[in-house]
């Protein structure tokens, strides 16, 4: 509760003209479908959360992903794979950069849900879009090509 009170206020204080940032994970298996985790509302999401000023976002994602779903991060590429702009549920602008990452597939096989994650499943873009998905993940299906990965 007092998460979502914080987030509400945080978001009521960004003017128009800004975009709230998030640094996301991109985890891809050999198949080339990529990681959604399911959020606490039931919505698909990317794994990872918004980012500051003062973040390395490499070693932000690593960090986030030990801490909302026990996956270790082996490999944070340097350069982002997708740069995505949507509205959130509240009709505020956000973007996402995301990162391709490369995670011990042990950790996505003993995964176990936390307050944060409810669950985590691979999809392809098609299954993927049969899901509930927060807005910027809509556009991310947009935008992700398997031939990338």
């Amino acid at each position: 509760m007092y998460r979502s009170l914080f987030i509400n206020f945080i978001m009521e204080q960004i003017p128009n003209c800004f975009y709230r940032i998030s640094a996301k994970a991109l985890i891809v298996d050999n198949q080339k479908r990529f990681l959604l985790i399911k959020e606490d509302n039931w919505l698909r999401e990317l794994p990872g959360w918004w980012i500051d000023f003062w973040e390395n976002p490499q070693e932000w994602i690593k960090r986030e992903l030990l801490e909302e779903m026990w996956i270790h991060a082996i490999l944070v590429n340097k350069t982002p794979a997708y740069f995505v702009t949507s509205t959130n549920l509240r009709d505020i602008w956000i973007a996402n950069i995301i990162y391709e990452v490369q995670v011990n597939i042990d950790d996505v096989h003993n995964f176990k849900p936390s307050g944060e994650c409810q669950e985590i499943r691979f999809f392809t873009i098609d299954d993927a879009a049969k899901e509930q998905l927060f807005p910027n993940i809509k556009e991310f299906l947009k935008q992700y090509n398997p031939a990338n990965h």
